[in-house]
């Protein structure tokens, strides 16, 4: 069984909130901690995708062009790989200030994907490509 805190941390991400005990359980045993200092960059532009960060703690700015996107704690990073096969970053991720949070591969997230999990992401999806639609038509 899942850690109970991990659980509870996950229901507080947007993304996940409105999934079941069991659907958040099965997220949080595949869910690795990941911690990053001020600076460090968590996605290169140009390189393969292989999974989802979600931040717990701490800030990142998504650099894309000119435009910059501050993430905080609930915020997902990196979603759209999760989902394409030989997805290749567009945007910088640079940790703005020491982050925590949880990482998710690609290969463990395709071995639990259900009808629960799928329903969440894709609105959290569906409101990222909307701010991206926003960012590029400012150019």
């Amino acid at each position: 069984m899942a850690d109970q805190d991990r659980i509870a941390r996950l229901r507080d991400i947007p993304m996940f909130a409105t999934l079941s005990d069991a659907a958040l359980e099965r997220l949080a045993t595949i869910a690795s901690d990941f911690d990053a200092p001020a600076g460090q960059v968590l996605i290169q532009p140009d390189q393969p995708g292989s999974g989802l960060l979600i931040i717990t703690s701490g800030t990142a700015t998504v650099e894309l062009g000119r435009q910059t996107v501050e993430c905080g704690p609930g915020e997902c990073i990196g979603e759209l790989s999760l989902l394409i096969d030989d997805l290749v970053h567009v945007a910088r991720v640079r940790a703005t200030s020491n982050v925590t949070g949880f990482a998710i591969s690609r290969r463990d997230f395709d071995a639990l994907l259900d009808a629960d999990l799928a329903r969440g992401l894709l609105g959290v999806l569906a409101r990222r490509l909307v701010v991206t639609d926003r960012l590029l038509s400012e150019h």
